[in-house]
């Protein structure tokens, strides 16, 4: 990880790398849907999705290469940095699967987002809260957008349903994840400048219930199940480097390339 001297300027770089990385991998894995969609609209819907991740993502990027110094850039931070050093949560870069597993864990990452935003309105660091006041109106038709299709498909055909309850219990145990503190984020919280992802988790998960009740999916009851970690500490599942190694191509192939 980016490791400046300074160990409260450590602490932010490393915050502002996990809210960028999770925008960033979870933009890529989207992407991934371009021209594949079930309908033009919604292949057009998703891509725009992905489009607002990436401008989320290049906030944050931005703002840590700042701190950071020396050559960091938005775009090294992006391109040059091995998957041990990304600090998203896991969940992010997982295969998309079917339509409905992309739609569900879009569906739970936007409701995490949009509480966790919120709550960053209120950092005394004024560009941190900047970008999440800016992201929020994103991330609120990604809400709207993410929870329609839950309930479509969840109340929709046999068909559709089964296949939304097998992403639900195959994405569920990595919904924890959002939730458990990274030291960075007990340090940013310490310095007022980040949330207290563990003090959204009731607010989320009320959320999630209400809208897989109307679309006639079970509701896991909080607690019961075992949940993955590791993501926000640099360590991956296989998938993230095989995404990086595609992401990454161009930049690692021809240093410096540019338009």
């Amino acid at each position: 990880m980016y490791q400046p001297v300074n160990t409260q300027a450590a602490n932010l770089v490393n915050y502002l790398l996990h809210l960028g990385d999770n925008a960033l991998i979870l933009s890529q894995r989207n992407s991934e849907w371009c021209g594949h969609g079930p309908v033009l609209e919604q292949d057009i819907a998703i891509t725009n999705i992905s489009l607002d991740l990436i401008g989320q993502a290049r906030s944050f990027y931005q703002y840590a290469a700042s701190l950071e110094g020396g050559d960091a850039t938005e775009d090294s931070l992006a391109y040059l940095r091995g998957e041990r050093t990304y600090l998203n949560c896991l969940m992010n870069e997982l295969p998309n699967g079917d339509w409905g597993q992309t739609i569900m864990r879009q569906f739970f990452f936007s409701v995490y987002q949009q509480l966790l935003y919120n709550a960053l309105l209120q950092s005394r660091d004024e560009t941190v809260a900047a970008i999440a006041e800016k992201s929020l109106k994103e991330v609120t038709y990604h809400v709207r957008w993410s929870s329609e299709w839950v309930i479509r498909l969840g109340d929709g055909t046999d068909e559709s349903h089964a296949r939304m309850e097998k992403a639900l219990n195959m994405l569920w145990s990595y919904t924890g994840e959002f939730f458990m503190p990274a030291g960075y984020e007990t340090a940013a919280v310490a310095e007022g400048i980040g949330a207290d992802v563990a003090a959204l988790q009731q607010r989320w998960m009320e959320q999630v219930a209400a809208v897989l009740q109307e679309a006639t999916l079970p509701v896991p009851v909080a607690g019961k199940t075992w949940m993955q970690s590791g993501g926000k500490e640099g360590k991956h599942s296989e998938h993230l480097g095989f995404l990086l190694a595609e992401m990454q191509y161009l930049q690692r192939a021809y240093p410096g390339a540019t338009w």
